[in-house]
């Protein structure tokens, strides 16, 4: 099992630069970040842009793979970002992690002055978004005319350093998005029910992640490919009634479940105080040294 952690882009550089190169000092597998443009109980307070800081961290650090959690089509073009997405790459070294999903409502997808999209329309922009990031990232041109994005000649020369491309990793919990995730991701990643309001039992949040690995066996399956190929991460929410960071032993217990799911990766938040992310420092930088020890 893997263990890594999510970075949010709150941070001024001179401060950010030392909390990404502890992460790698302390051993995580993936430091990634939110892409999102503002989000929830941070609006009002900093964030940054995703691209630029994960290209900072690039250079901030030598081992430690990077991504984002998670892309989406909410305020974002494929030949754009797709041009980021190897240029990112490039500079990295080839540590690059693409997390995708096909969005929710919230500050996203309103900031640009429109109407949020119906759950239709996003999983069918999600559809288009993704197998045209794939094309334009396995190609050195591309040329594509879709329902809701094109690409005239786009280029993208040389190309990812990792090959065919990045690994993509598909944020999904419902039929058609395993289908996807089964299509195109090197992953797959859940953060347990969409749904959830923090009074499920731990339990009951075990069972949804489970349902959801046999929905995602079913699509691989259907697809061809064996489900064994998919890395399997679950990002621990702030609405989940686990709590990993509590101890040592708590992570151990947390972990060791969902390892015995078939989850290959479990993702903790770095801390931040005063906010829902708040745990005790010592203890999260003691887990991320010792917490895998404790499932052997």
């Amino acid at each position: 099992m893997r263990l890594s952690t999510v970075i949010l882009p709150i941070h001024r550089w001179t401060e950010g630069r030392e909390v990404w190169r502890r992460a790698e000092e302390l051993g995580f597998h993936t430091a990634y970040t939110y892409d999102h443009l503002s989000w929830r109980s941070f609006v009002d307070g900093p964030w940054f842009a995703t691209v630029p800081t994960l290209t900072a961290a690039a250079s901030a650090t030598e081992r430690i793979r990077l991504g984002t959690m998670v892309a989406s089509p909410n305020f974002r073009h494929p030949v754009t970002f797709a041009k980021d997405l190897m240029t990112l790459d490039d500079v990295s070294g080839g540590r690059l992690t693409l997390g995708i999903g096909a969005g929710g409502t919230g500050f996203d997808a309103t900031v640009l002055g429109r109407q949020p999209w119906n759950p239709r329309e996003r999983a069918d922009r999600f559809a288009e978004f993704l197998a045209l990031t794939d094309t334009l990232l396995t190609r050195e041109t591309t040329t594509f005319q879709g329902a809701f994005y094109s690409a005239v000649d786009a280029r993208m020369i040389p190309g990812c350093v990792q090959r065919p491309r990045i690994p993509f990793h598909v944020a999904a919990t419902g039929p058609r998005g395993l289908r996807l995730a089964a299509e195109y991701g090197q992953g797959w990643i859940t953060y347990g029910d969409p749904k959830a309001t923090g009074d499920e039992t731990v339990a009951e949040a075990q069972a949804v992640v489970e349902k959801q690995l046999t929905g995602l066996a079913a699509a691989c399956e259907e697809r061809g490919r064996d489900v064994a190929e998919l890395h399997k991460v679950l990002l621990h929410s702030s609405s989940s009634p686990e709590r990993p960071l509590d101890s040592i032993d708590a992570f151990a217990d947390f972990a060791g479940r969902y390892r015995e799911l078939g989850v290959t990766e479990v993702i903790l938040h770095w801390p931040v105080p005063g906010t829902i992310y708040e745990a005790d420092v010592k203890t999260f930088e003691r887990i991320a040294v010792e917490g895998l020890d404790q499932l052997r």
